[in-house]
Protein backbone atom coordinates (compact mmCIF):
# COMPACT_ATOMS: atom_id res chain seq x y z
CA UNK A 1 0.00 0.00 0.00
CA UNK A 2 1.30 3.41 -1.07
CA UNK A 3 1.64 5.97 1.76
CA UNK A 4 0.94 8.42 -0.73
CA UNK A 5 -1.56 10.40 -2.22
CA UNK A 6 -5.25 8.81 -2.74
CA UNK A 7 -4.26 5.83 -1.03
CA UNK A 8 -3.52 7.76 2.20
CA UNK A 9 -7.30 9.39 2.63
CA UNK A 10 -9.60 6.27 1.01
CA UNK A 11 -7.71 3.32 2.60
CA UNK A 12 -8.72 4.63 6.38
CA UNK A 13 -12.26 5.83 5.28
CA UNK A 14 -13.04 2.35 3.90
CA UNK A 15 -11.52 0.72 7.05
CA UNK A 16 -13.37 3.41 9.28
CA UNK A 17 -16.56 2.32 6.93
CA UNK A 18 -16.42 -1.32 7.25
CA UNK A 19 -15.31 -1.48 10.45
CA UNK A 20 -17.59 -2.67 13.63
CA UNK A 21 -16.93 -0.26 16.32
CA UNK A 22 -15.25 -2.03 18.59
CA UNK A 23 -12.43 -2.75 16.28
CA UNK A 24 -12.23 0.90 14.21
CA UNK A 25 -9.43 1.89 16.12
CA UNK A 26 -7.35 -0.70 15.73
CA UNK A 27 -8.14 -1.41 12.25
CA UNK A 28 -7.31 2.32 11.11
CA UNK A 29 -4.22 2.21 13.13
CA UNK A 30 -3.24 -0.99 10.82
CA UNK A 31 -1.94 0.79 7.74
CA UNK A 32 0.72 3.26 9.95
CA UNK A 33 1.92 -0.37 10.90
CA UNK A 34 2.52 -1.56 7.18
CA UNK A 35 3.78 2.45 6.22
CA UNK A 36 6.35 2.17 8.90
CA UNK A 37 7.27 -1.95 7.94
CA UNK A 38 8.01 -0.84 4.63
CA UNK A 39 10.04 2.32 5.36
CA UNK A 40 12.07 0.00 7.50
CA UNK A 41 12.15 -2.71 4.74
CA UNK A 42 13.10 0.60 2.45
CA UNK A 43 16.38 1.34 4.91
CA UNK A 44 17.23 -2.55 5.15
CA UNK A 45 17.33 -2.93 1.45
CA UNK A 46 19.09 0.43 0.87
CA UNK A 47 22.31 -0.52 2.64
CA UNK A 48 25.44 -0.52 1.07
CA UNK A 49 25.83 -4.54 2.15
CA UNK A 50 22.60 -5.09 -0.20
CA UNK A 51 21.22 -2.55 -3.04
CA UNK A 52 22.51 0.16 -1.60
CA UNK A 53 25.11 0.75 -4.69
CA UNK A 54 24.36 2.95 -7.74
CA UNK A 55 24.32 -0.03 -9.92
CA UNK A 56 21.63 -1.20 -7.66
CA UNK A 57 19.22 1.81 -7.76
CA UNK A 58 16.89 0.71 -10.47
CA UNK A 59 16.39 -2.52 -8.82
CA UNK A 60 15.73 -1.24 -5.86
CA UNK A 61 13.38 1.05 -7.13
CA UNK A 62 11.63 -1.29 -9.15
CA UNK A 63 10.80 -3.74 -6.05
CA UNK A 64 7.42 -1.51 -5.76
CA UNK A 65 5.93 -2.72 -8.54
CA UNK A 66 5.53 -6.15 -6.07
CA UNK A 67 3.31 -4.81 -3.50
CA UNK A 68 1.80 -2.60 -6.39
CA UNK A 69 0.50 -5.59 -8.34
CA UNK A 70 -0.56 -8.01 -5.77
CA UNK A 71 -2.73 -5.08 -4.18
CA UNK A 72 -4.20 -4.46 -8.11
CA UNK A 73 -5.43 -8.15 -8.52
CA UNK A 74 -6.92 -8.28 -4.70
CA UNK A 75 -9.14 -4.87 -4.61
CA UNK A 76 -11.61 -5.87 -7.00
CA UNK A 77 -12.33 -9.04 -4.98
CA UNK A 78 -13.13 -6.31 -2.05
CA UNK A 79 -16.78 -5.91 -0.98
CA UNK A 80 -17.98 -2.33 -1.06
CA UNK A 81 -18.50 -0.35 2.19
CA UNK A 82 -21.77 -1.46 3.67
CA UNK A 83 -22.68 2.39 4.54
CA UNK A 84 -22.08 3.26 1.29
CA UNK A 85 -24.27 0.89 -0.23
CA UNK A 86 -26.86 1.66 1.95
CA UNK A 87 -26.77 5.16 2.68
CA UNK A 88 -26.26 6.52 -1.04
CA UNK A 89 -26.92 4.13 -3.18
CA UNK A 90 -30.08 2.97 -0.86
CA UNK A 91 -29.17 -0.74 -1.86
CA UNK A 92 -30.16 -2.95 1.27
CA UNK A 93 -29.29 -6.26 -0.40
CA UNK A 94 -26.01 -5.33 -1.45
CA UNK A 95 -25.81 -4.29 2.04
CA UNK A 96 -26.44 -7.26 4.01
CA UNK A 97 -24.18 -9.35 1.38
CA UNK A 98 -20.93 -6.76 2.20
CA UNK A 99 -22.15 -7.08 5.96
CA UNK A 100 -22.07 -11.01 5.74
CA UNK A 101 -18.71 -11.24 4.12
CA UNK A 102 -16.86 -8.61 7.25
CA UNK A 103 -19.44 -10.55 10.31
CA UNK A 104 -19.79 -14.17 8.98
CA UNK A 105 -20.79 -15.04 12.34
CA UNK A 106 -22.00 -12.09 14.18
CA UNK A 107 -25.60 -10.85 14.53
CA UNK A 108 -25.29 -7.39 11.57
CA UNK A 109 -29.27 -6.48 12.16
CA UNK A 110 -27.94 -3.87 14.86
CA UNK A 111 -25.66 -2.49 12.47
CA UNK A 112 -28.00 -2.30 9.97
CA UNK A 113 -30.21 -0.36 12.23
CA UNK A 114 -27.94 2.05 12.88
CA UNK A 115 -27.19 2.90 9.17
CA UNK A 116 -30.98 3.13 8.75
CA UNK A 117 -30.61 5.80 11.38
CA UNK A 118 -27.84 7.96 9.98
CA UNK A 119 -29.66 7.32 6.48
CA UNK A 120 -32.99 8.63 7.84
CA UNK A 121 -30.83 11.77 8.86
CA UNK A 122 -29.19 12.09 5.82
CA UNK A 123 -32.79 11.30 3.68
CA UNK A 124 -32.24 15.25 2.30
CA UNK A 125 -28.89 16.00 2.16
CA UNK A 126 -26.46 14.38 -0.67
CA UNK A 127 -23.10 14.08 -0.92
CA UNK A 128 -21.12 17.79 -0.13
CA UNK A 129 -18.85 19.15 -2.09
CA UNK A 130 -15.52 20.43 -0.53
CA UNK A 131 -16.95 24.47 -0.74
CA UNK A 132 -20.46 23.10 1.16
CA UNK A 133 -18.49 21.02 3.77
CA UNK A 134 -16.62 24.46 4.57
CA UNK A 135 -19.68 26.61 4.67
CA UNK A 136 -21.76 24.01 6.93
CA UNK A 137 -22.06 25.38 10.54
CA UNK A 138 -23.20 22.55 11.41
CA UNK A 139 -19.87 20.38 11.35
CA UNK A 140 -17.40 23.47 11.49
CA UNK A 141 -16.03 22.34 15.02
CA UNK A 142 -15.28 18.69 13.16
CA UNK A 143 -13.65 20.45 10.03
CA UNK A 144 -11.34 23.05 12.60
CA UNK A 145 -10.54 19.99 14.08
CA UNK A 146 -9.78 18.03 11.06
CA UNK A 147 -7.77 20.98 9.99
CA UNK A 148 -5.55 21.37 13.23
CA UNK A 149 -4.77 17.89 13.59
CA UNK A 150 -4.12 17.26 9.97
CA UNK A 151 -1.78 20.64 9.82
CA UNK A 152 -0.19 19.54 13.46
CA UNK A 153 0.83 16.55 12.44
CA UNK A 154 3.46 17.45 9.55
CA UNK A 155 4.03 21.11 11.38
CA UNK A 156 5.13 18.83 13.72
CA UNK A 157 8.37 18.51 12.91
CA UNK A 158 8.53 14.87 11.90
CA UNK A 159 9.61 15.21 8.42
CA UNK A 160 12.42 17.88 9.28
CA UNK A 161 13.44 15.05 11.63
CA UNK A 162 13.40 12.20 8.92
CA UNK A 163 15.25 14.35 6.79
CA UNK A 164 17.87 15.52 9.32
CA UNK A 165 18.20 12.35 11.16
CA UNK A 166 21.87 11.58 10.14
CA UNK A 167 23.19 14.74 10.70
CA UNK A 168 21.91 14.71 14.36
CA UNK A 169 23.21 11.19 14.38
CA UNK A 170 26.97 12.49 13.36
CA UNK A 171 27.16 15.12 15.67
CA UNK A 172 26.22 12.93 18.63
CA UNK A 173 29.41 11.30 17.38
CA UNK A 174 28.19 8.19 15.82
CA UNK A 175 30.83 7.37 13.02
CA UNK A 176 29.53 7.97 9.47
CA UNK A 177 30.00 4.30 8.36
CA UNK A 178 27.59 3.04 10.91
CA UNK A 179 24.38 6.10 10.69
CA UNK A 180 22.85 3.68 8.37
CA UNK A 181 22.70 1.29 10.61
CA UNK A 182 21.35 3.29 13.50
CA UNK A 183 18.51 4.84 10.87
CA UNK A 184 17.13 1.92 10.10
CA UNK A 185 17.16 0.98 13.52
CA UNK A 186 14.55 4.11 14.31
CA UNK A 187 12.49 1.88 12.12
CA UNK A 188 12.46 -0.85 14.27
CA UNK A 189 11.10 2.08 17.17
CA UNK A 190 8.39 2.89 14.43
CA UNK A 191 6.91 -0.26 13.98
CA UNK A 192 7.07 -0.70 17.85
CA UNK A 193 5.49 2.61 18.42
CA UNK A 194 2.92 1.28 15.87
CA UNK A 195 2.04 -1.72 17.52
CA UNK A 196 1.83 -0.10 20.48
CA UNK A 197 -0.83 2.61 19.65
CA UNK A 198 -2.67 -0.23 17.36
CA UNK A 199 -3.01 -2.20 20.38
CA UNK A 200 -3.95 0.37 23.25
CA UNK A 201 -6.14 2.35 20.73
CA UNK A 202 -9.32 0.49 21.51
CA UNK A 203 -8.69 0.65 25.84
CA UNK A 204 -6.73 4.07 25.72
CA UNK A 205 -9.12 5.97 23.25
CA UNK A 206 -8.19 8.08 20.68
CA UNK A 207 -7.59 11.44 22.40
CA UNK A 208 -4.57 9.44 24.83
CA UNK A 209 -2.73 8.92 22.02
CA UNK A 210 -2.89 12.14 20.38
CA UNK A 211 -2.92 14.01 23.28
CA UNK A 212 0.11 12.27 24.44
CA UNK A 213 1.99 11.57 21.30
CA UNK A 214 2.05 15.21 20.31
CA UNK A 215 3.20 16.20 24.03
CA UNK A 216 5.57 13.87 23.53
CA UNK A 217 6.80 15.25 20.37
CA UNK A 218 6.74 18.68 21.91
CA UNK A 219 8.63 17.70 24.75
CA UNK A 220 11.25 15.87 23.02
CA UNK A 221 11.61 18.89 20.63
CA UNK A 222 12.49 21.09 23.18
CA UNK A 223 15.02 18.61 24.09
CA UNK A 224 16.84 18.22 21.28
CA UNK A 225 17.05 22.15 21.11
CA UNK A 226 18.49 22.18 24.64
CA UNK A 227 20.98 19.67 24.03
CA UNK A 228 22.08 21.52 20.88
CA UNK A 229 23.04 24.39 23.22
CA UNK A 230 24.51 22.50 25.93
CA UNK A 231 26.63 20.18 24.08
CA UNK A 232 29.16 22.39 23.94
CA UNK A 233 29.97 22.64 27.22
CA UNK A 234 28.31 18.56 28.11
CA UNK A 235 29.56 16.24 26.02
CA UNK A 236 26.66 13.61 27.45
CA UNK A 237 24.32 15.85 25.73
CA UNK A 238 24.85 14.04 22.42
CA UNK A 239 23.53 11.42 23.42
CA UNK A 240 20.56 13.35 24.74
CA UNK A 241 19.47 14.62 21.16
CA UNK A 242 19.51 10.96 19.84
CA UNK A 243 17.50 10.15 22.87
CA UNK A 244 15.03 13.11 21.55
CA UNK A 245 15.09 12.10 18.47
CA UNK A 246 13.86 8.40 19.12
CA UNK A 247 11.07 10.05 21.61
CA UNK A 248 9.69 12.09 18.58
CA UNK A 249 9.66 9.01 16.08
CA UNK A 250 8.51 7.14 19.05
CA UNK A 251 5.55 10.08 19.99
CA UNK A 252 4.41 10.50 16.41
CA UNK A 253 3.99 6.75 15.50
CA UNK A 254 2.35 6.17 18.70
CA UNK A 255 -1.01 8.20 17.97
CA UNK A 256 -0.25 11.38 15.42
CA UNK A 257 0.69 9.15 12.69
CA UNK A 258 -2.54 7.67 12.31
CA UNK A 259 -5.05 8.60 14.54
CA UNK A 260 -5.47 11.88 12.37
CA UNK A 261 -6.85 9.89 9.59
CA UNK A 262 -8.81 7.55 11.57
CA UNK A 263 -10.73 10.30 13.67
CA UNK A 264 -11.94 11.85 10.38
CA UNK A 265 -14.31 9.25 9.32
CA UNK A 266 -15.47 9.13 13.03
CA UNK A 267 -16.19 12.67 12.88
CA UNK A 268 -18.26 12.94 9.89
CA UNK A 269 -21.13 11.57 8.66
CA UNK A 270 -21.65 9.38 5.57
CA UNK A 271 -22.37 12.78 3.74
CA UNK A 272 -19.55 14.76 5.12
CA UNK A 273 -16.91 12.16 4.88
CA UNK A 274 -15.55 11.97 1.50
CA UNK A 275 -14.88 15.94 1.26
CA UNK A 276 -13.73 15.73 5.08
CA UNK A 277 -10.73 13.74 3.72
CA UNK A 278 -10.04 16.07 1.02
CA UNK A 279 -9.94 18.99 3.07
CA UNK A 280 -7.34 16.99 5.55
CA UNK A 281 -5.32 15.25 2.98
CA UNK A 282 -4.73 18.50 0.73
CA UNK A 283 -3.81 20.54 4.01
CA UNK A 284 -1.33 17.31 5.17
CA UNK A 285 0.36 17.33 2.00
CA UNK A 286 0.82 21.15 1.87
CA UNK A 287 2.53 21.37 5.34
CA UNK A 288 4.52 18.49 4.59
CA UNK A 289 5.49 20.65 1.36
CA UNK A 290 5.98 24.21 3.48
CA UNK A 291 8.06 21.89 6.28
CA UNK A 292 10.38 20.70 4.06
CA UNK A 293 10.41 23.66 1.85
CA UNK A 294 11.07 26.22 5.19
CA UNK A 295 12.78 24.31 7.32
CA UNK A 296 16.64 24.87 5.62
CA UNK A 297 16.11 28.83 5.85
CA UNK A 298 14.49 28.52 9.48
CA UNK A 299 17.27 25.87 10.71
CA UNK A 300 19.73 28.74 9.01
CA UNK A 301 18.68 31.64 10.80
CA UNK A 302 17.03 30.15 14.06
CA UNK A 303 19.89 27.32 14.41
CA UNK A 304 19.37 25.34 17.11
CA UNK A 305 16.18 26.83 18.30
CA UNK A 306 14.17 26.35 15.30
CA UNK A 307 13.56 23.33 16.85
CA UNK A 308 11.11 25.40 19.25
CA UNK A 309 8.86 26.33 17.16
CA UNK A 310 7.87 22.66 16.18
CA UNK A 311 7.60 22.34 20.55
CA UNK A 312 5.59 24.79 20.63
CA UNK A 313 3.10 23.75 17.26
CA UNK A 314 2.88 19.53 19.13
CA UNK A 315 1.81 21.26 23.06
CA UNK A 316 -0.59 23.65 21.08
CA UNK A 317 -2.49 20.74 19.31
CA UNK A 318 -2.11 18.39 22.40
CA UNK A 319 -4.12 21.18 24.23
CA UNK A 320 -6.71 21.79 21.51
CA UNK A 321 -7.39 18.15 21.14
CA UNK A 322 -7.37 17.73 25.38
CA UNK A 323 -10.25 21.07 24.73
CA UNK A 324 -11.86 19.96 21.61
CA UNK A 325 -12.04 16.63 20.23
CA UNK A 326 -14.40 14.08 22.15
CA UNK A 327 -13.80 10.51 22.48
CA UNK A 328 -14.71 8.74 20.09
CA UNK A 329 -14.07 4.73 21.57
CA UNK A 330 -16.84 2.35 20.80
CA UNK A 331 -19.31 4.97 19.67
CA UNK A 332 -21.55 4.80 16.14
CA UNK A 333 -21.25 7.78 13.80
CA UNK A 334 -24.62 9.01 15.03
CA UNK A 335 -22.97 9.04 18.50
CA UNK A 336 -20.53 11.14 17.84
CA UNK A 337 -21.98 13.50 15.67
CA UNK A 338 -25.22 13.92 18.41
CA UNK A 339 -22.04 15.14 20.70
CA UNK A 340 -20.78 18.24 18.33
CA UNK A 341 -24.70 18.81 18.04
CA UNK A 342 -25.09 18.99 21.80
CA UNK A 343 -21.62 21.59 22.09
CA UNK A 344 -23.52 23.64 19.48
CA UNK A 345 -27.10 23.90 21.35
CA UNK A 346 -24.57 24.90 24.66
CA UNK A 347 -22.84 27.26 22.22
CA UNK A 348 -25.78 29.12 21.38
CA UNK A 349 -27.26 28.96 24.50
CA UNK A 350 -24.82 30.51 25.93
CA UNK A 351 -24.27 28.00 28.87
CA UNK A 352 -20.95 27.42 29.17
CA UNK A 353 -20.22 29.27 32.86
CA UNK A 354 -17.51 28.50 34.90
CA UNK A 355 -18.84 26.22 37.00
CA UNK A 356 -19.77 23.83 34.01
CA UNK A 357 -16.59 24.09 33.34
CA UNK A 358 -15.08 22.50 36.41
CA UNK A 359 -18.30 20.25 36.12
CA UNK A 360 -16.34 19.01 32.76
CA UNK A 361 -13.14 18.67 34.41
CA UNK A 362 -14.57 16.60 37.35
CA UNK A 363 -16.50 14.34 34.55
CA UNK A 364 -13.41 13.37 32.51
CA UNK A 365 -11.07 14.21 30.06
CA UNK A 366 -13.04 18.04 29.46
CA UNK A 367 -13.63 17.21 25.86
CA UNK A 368 -16.59 17.68 23.99
CA UNK A 369 -18.28 14.66 25.30
CA UNK A 370 -19.23 15.46 28.68
CA UNK A 371 -21.76 18.86 27.15
CA UNK A 372 -24.68 16.33 27.52
CA UNK A 373 -24.28 16.47 31.17
CA UNK A 374 -24.58 20.39 30.93
CA UNK A 375 -27.23 20.26 28.84
CA UNK A 376 -29.23 17.98 31.06
CA UNK A 377 -27.92 20.22 34.41
CA UNK A 378 -29.25 23.57 33.04
CA UNK A 379 -32.36 22.36 31.01
CA UNK A 380 -33.41 21.11 34.84
CA UNK A 381 -33.15 24.53 36.48
CA UNK A 382 -36.78 26.65 36.40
Amino acid sequence: MSPRGISLSVVPMYLGEIAPKNLRGFLGLVPSIFIGTGVFAAQILGLHELLGKEEHWPLFLSIVVVPTFIQLMLLPWFPESPRYLLIEKHNVHATITALKKYRAKCNIQAEIEEMQEEQRSLSSVQTLSVWKLLLDHSVRWQVLSVVVINIGMQLSGIDAIWFYTNDIFENAGIPVPEIPYTTAGTGIIEIIAGLVGCFTIEKLGRRPLMIGGFAMMGICSAGITLSLILQVHLSFMRYISVCCVVGIIAGFCIGPAGVPFLITAELFKQSHRPAAYIVGGSLNWVSNFTVGFVFPFLQMSAGSYCYLVFATICLSVAVYVYIVIPETRNKTFMEISRLFSKEAVLETQGLFSVDQLKLKKMNGYGGLEHASLELDSSSSVP
